[in-house]
């Protein structure tokens, strides 16, 4: 299995040094989230934003790729994810093609549909209903595949149109991975099915246990085999002492508290993830402190990947 970090892009020097210390660590990816600012409530650690969490700190995705990119040589990386509303396909895949270039094939192209309100209610960005989402994701991620492998796209949907499009270079992966984000059970994961080289989503084993037999469903309806996708989990991580600190931290956490337990759980619970079919586990800095988030990554890496 494999274990990346996602870090939360508040300053670059945070940024570059929790993914600097995650590849000189062992991690296998590094991930950061493709957000302009936080939802009014923040993303749980509000209380260090001051009392307006949307002027909290927040760097682009895409910018800090292409930088990440070059100044950090080993490991995957990608957002988490990016939003389909915010860059036409076109431009995003011209974007992702020169990221890709520069980190010499090491890019995996993250995509989800789009979901926070409050930034395009602020910026002005058309939003559109659940199912509007749906379509233009769908047609987004066909635009995505057809330039990353076409010499000329063309293309007419609801939402885009391209007339003889390149896309050159071509990326130096072949195919560049295409890895789509959500687990709505009706649109998103038969999206994943017909255009995914890997999918994402939140939860528990038993989350990703219930949704993989969904994705299989819609992979059987096209002929697919759903072992060409690779699937990952996002995931919160939280060591306790003991397993009551762990149910009583779970409770509050839903289906994000897919990490927290004793060191013995949490080994018992990667070896669930890796039986429901899980590849990847994806490991979020949003309960940790740029302080404290090498320890505990280390600590988690040693009492429980390399100790299992």
């Amino acid at each position: 299995m494999r274990f990346s970090s996602w870090i939360a892009g508040r300053s670059w020097p945070s940024v570059l040094d929790g993914c600097r210390h995650a590849e000189k660590t062992g991690w296998d990816g590094v991930w950061v989230p493709d957000h302009f600012m936080a939802p009014p409530d923040g993303y749980g650690d509000e209380d260090d934003l001051g009392t307006d969490p949307e002027l909290a700190p927040i760097l682009e995705a895409w910018t800090m790729l292409a930088a990440l990119a070059a100044s950090v040589p080993r490991v995957r990386l990608g957002a988490m994810v990016t939003g389909n509303t915010y860059r036409h396909p076109a431009v995003l895949a011209n974007m992702a093609v020169t990221v890709d270039h520069i980190s010499g094939g090491r890019l995996v192209v993250g995509v989800g549909a789009g979901w926070q309100e409050n930034e395009h209610d602020r910026y002005g960005i058309e939003l559109g209903t659940p199912a509007e989402r749906s379509v233009r994701f769908e047609e987004a991620c066909e635009i995505l595949t057809r330039l990353f492998s076409q010499e000329r796209t063309t293309f007419e949907g609801t939402y885009y149109r391209l007339d003889g499009a390149p896309c050159e270079p071509k990326p130096v992966q072949r195919p560049l991975p295409l890895m789509i984000g959500g687990g709505g059970e009706r649109r998103t994961l038969r999206t994943v099915a017909r255009f995914a080289d890997e999918w994402n989503v939140w939860g528990a084993p038993d989350d990703l246990r219930h949704k993989i037999a969904v994705l299989e469903q819609h992979c059987s309806a096209i002929g697919r085999d759903p072992g060409e996708i690779r699937k990952s989990a996002a995931a919160l991580l939280i060591m306790t002492d003991t397993p009551e600190q762990a149910e009583k931290l779970r409770a509050g956490m839903a289906h994000r508290g897919g990490l927290v337990g004793t060191v013995e759980q949490l080994r018992e619970i990667i070896a669930d993830y890796a039986a429901a079919g899980v590849d990847e586990l994806v490991i979020p800095d949003f309960t940790m402190t740029p302080d404290d988030r090498a320890d505990t990554l280390d600590r988690f890496r040693a009492e429980v990947i390399d100790a299992a």
